[in-house]
């Protein structure tokens, strides 16, 4: 988990991030994820193979909480569409809003989660490329699976190709199920929400999010449950490169000679520049010995004392022991 007992001053950074900065980089980040998923279709044939072997397993280690759930959201319109709602909505929702709360009120702590969140979006993709899985709604009717989001689309804006709007589902890679970037992006929302909320409501949200992500992905038939451990998975390894990244981010910085950012989330607070002294005892001492101190100028001149002033003990004849000389 990121740092939080270091003294982190909540001061703004010293080089403050700016939204027509950040908006753009986010887009470009998202853009090129979702560029990725396309160009990632892969075969199809392997992707339905992918997706048997993951069901084969799940069965093995009795882990397909996808059956039940599926024929519950199936039989029962009053969870189903709802869920159908939850999952072609909030995801595009959430996570955008609580990286703007980020931004506008913990902007020392939005750096790193921003960095953590692309980071894992990222090896992600990277997983849509190298395994390309059907999800279990496009399996053969003969597994058991129904595509709820096709059986209620009257209700929303979506048809029966994910979450994209009716119409359109060719502009998404239906293939990309592992890992799930639903219950990925849920998890680091419920973290963020959890450590920086502050409220007992928030942590409450923290939690219910994503596992709540979590049953609607199994059981609206767009994810296997190792789908959903995959994705999860993906961000605890993206949690442990945030640090390198931002390190390395920090050191093109200053060899292109860009004034760095604060420190990021856990480290260390920036030094307040002096403008003085501000060490209240300055110019008084204390003589050894005395348990509630007594504080007196220092002479001007060695040797010399001040007049009316008592008579210093030697720090050769004293001690840590030594009582306070008679009085």
């Amino acid at each position: 988990m990121l740092r939080t007992d270091a003294p982190v001053s909540e001061a703004a950074p010293r080089l403050r991030l700016r939204w027509w900065t950040e908006l753009p980089l986010i887009l470009l980040v998202y853009g090129a994820y979702s560029a990725g998923r396309l160009l990632a279709r892969g075969d199809v044939t392997h992707a339905v193979d992918h997706g048997l072997a993951i069901l084969r397993v799940e069965k093995f280690f009795f882990l397909n909480a996808e059956h039940p759930l599926n024929r519950l959201f199936t039989r029962e319109p009053w969870l189903g569409i709802p869920a159908d709602f939850w999952y072609a909505s909030l995801h595009y929702m959430v996570t955008p809003a609580v990286l703007v709360w980020l931004f506008r009120s913990r902007a020392v702590r939005y750096r790193a989660a921003r960095t953590w969140l692309m980071t894992s979006t990222f090896m992600g993709l990277i997983g849509f490329t190298l395994l390309p899985t059907c999800p279990p709604r496009l399996l053969a009717a003969s597994h058991g699976f129904v595509d709820t989001m096709a059986q209620y689309s009257d209700y929303g804006w979506w048809g029966g190709e994910a979450s994209a709007p009716r119409g359109l589902g060719g502009m998404t890679n239906q293939y990309a199920a592992m890992p799930s970037l639903h219950c990925g992006w849920a998890l680091w929302c419920g973290v963020m929400l959890w450590m920086y909320g502050g409220t007992r409501l928030t942590k409450i949200a923290g939690v219910l999010y994503p596992l709540i992500t979590t049953i609607v992905v199994m059981g609206t038939a767009n994810h296997y449950f190792l789908d959903a451990v995959a994705g999860f998975a993906v961000m605890g390894v993206g949690l442990l490169l945030t640090r390198p990244v931002l390190r390395l981010a920090d050191t093109s910085r200053t060899r292109f000679g860009i004034r760095p950012f604060a420190p990021a989330l856990g480290g260390p607070p920036v030094a307040p520049h002096d403008t003085g002294s501000s060490i209240v005892s300055a110019g008084c001492q204390t003589s050894p010995g005395e348990r509630l101190p007594r504080q007196r100028k220092v002479p001007a001149t060695p040797g010399a004392a001040e007049p009316g002033a008592e008579p210093a003990v030697s720090p050769v004849d004293s001690g840590d022991e030594t009582p306070a000389a008679a009085r």
